[in-house]
């Protein structure tokens, strides 16, 4: 005897047979997973904002590693913003209509790879700066490095607009039934963006963060010999502040590959097809990465936690904050 569907458990109860089933979970479940994502969520936009409002703000925050870092926090801040619509889909169920549904996943594409083009950069920037210091100000200027991250929102833009191009000529095609939403990739297009947007870019941060490391190392032991020349030592002081920035940011590039990993061994492992809400826990945890970056510039960044105070204390509306003492 077949069994009768609730129509309560259907995205859509007056389509019946066309509309997707809802994901049932116990009361308390559901209670927990919504709030613990709204939680995340508001503090992710929240911190990210802070962020952008700081180093866009205050003059002497401007400096070439710092628009790197501003260009994650957007694209974090972006990220906390599409929580709101993944909280939507927490049941299973698109209630927001397919061309709706394009643009989610297109935004999240766009985000999730200018991010990774974000942290490729970064990667270079600590690697010029530590392994060829005489060079860093010559080599890497702010109109080098805005025009470098405008390109890579760029060609992340472009790129993702190619991917998902079978997707924006006929929206909600590729779903099966009526309150899904996914995105559906050609078997060898999406072969070709797991190496161009994951396994080439975190070999390129991997080869470099080692040279990174190496220098690092070397120089830790200069700083503790007895033989470095008081000229040296002076030298070797400059440095302290880039050897720390490459130690903070290789800990926000360590969290982003680890929480970035799992979301492609799924998507590798679904063939054609990448279905968000089977894989809610993997996007989750890429979202939870954005929420972790201004905690961990909170934790290791003395003028954060200083930007965080004046704006608290609205010294940031006042004439000539933009110019006040930071570092």
């Amino acid at each position: 005897m077949e069994a009768t569907i609730d129509i309560s458990d259907l995205c859509f109860p007056q389509m019946l047979n066309a509309s997707c089933k809802k994901i049932v979970r116990p009361y308390f479940t559901a209670m927990l997973v919504y709030t613990v994502l709204y939680v995340i969520s508001l503090v992710t936009t929240t911190l990210n904002l802070l962020v952008i409002i700081s180093i866009s703000h205050y003059k002497q925050l401007h400096s070439p590693t710092n628009f790197l870092l501003l260009s994650l926090s957007i694209s974090d801040f972006c990220v906390g913003l599409l929580m709101f619509f993944q909280i939507l889909f927490v049941d299973g169920c698109w209630l927001l209509g397919d061309i709706l549904c394009l643009v989610y996943q297109l935004v999240s594409f766009i985000v999730t790879c200018a991010s990774m083009g974000t942290i490729v950069l970064i990667s270079v920037d600590r690697y010029i700066a530590i392994c060829q210091p005489l060079h860093y100000y010559t080599k890497v200027t702010e109109r080098r490095v805005k025009f470098c991250i405008c390109l890579c929102w760029f060609c992340s833009t472009f790129y993702n607009l190619m991917v998902l191009k079978d997707n924006m000529e006929k929206p909600g095609s590729f779903s099966s039934c009526s309150g899904e939403c996914v995105a559906a990739i050609n078997y060898s297009v999406g072969l070709i963006d797991i190496f161009i947007s994951f396994i080439i870019p975190v070999s390129a941060i991997a080869v470099l963060y080692m040279r990174v490391f190496v220098v690092v190392v070397s120089q830790v032991r200069a700083m503790h010999s007895q033989i470095t020349a008081a000229k040296s030592q002076r030298t070797v002081l400059a440095n302290k502040s880039e050897l720390k920035a490459a130690r903070t940011l290789g800990v926000v590039i360590v969290m982003f590959i680890v929480c970035l990993c799992p979301y492609y061994i799924v998507v590798i492992g679904q063939d054609a097809y990448f279905n968000a809400s089977s894989a809610a826990v993997v996007i989750y945890l890429i979202y939870f990465n954005s929420c972790l970056n201004p905690l961990i510039y909170t934790f290791f960044y003395p003028w954060f936690r200083k930007c965080l105070r004046y704006i608290v204390t609205l010294q940031i509306l006042q004439h000539g904050s933009s110019r006040a003492s930071i570092m």
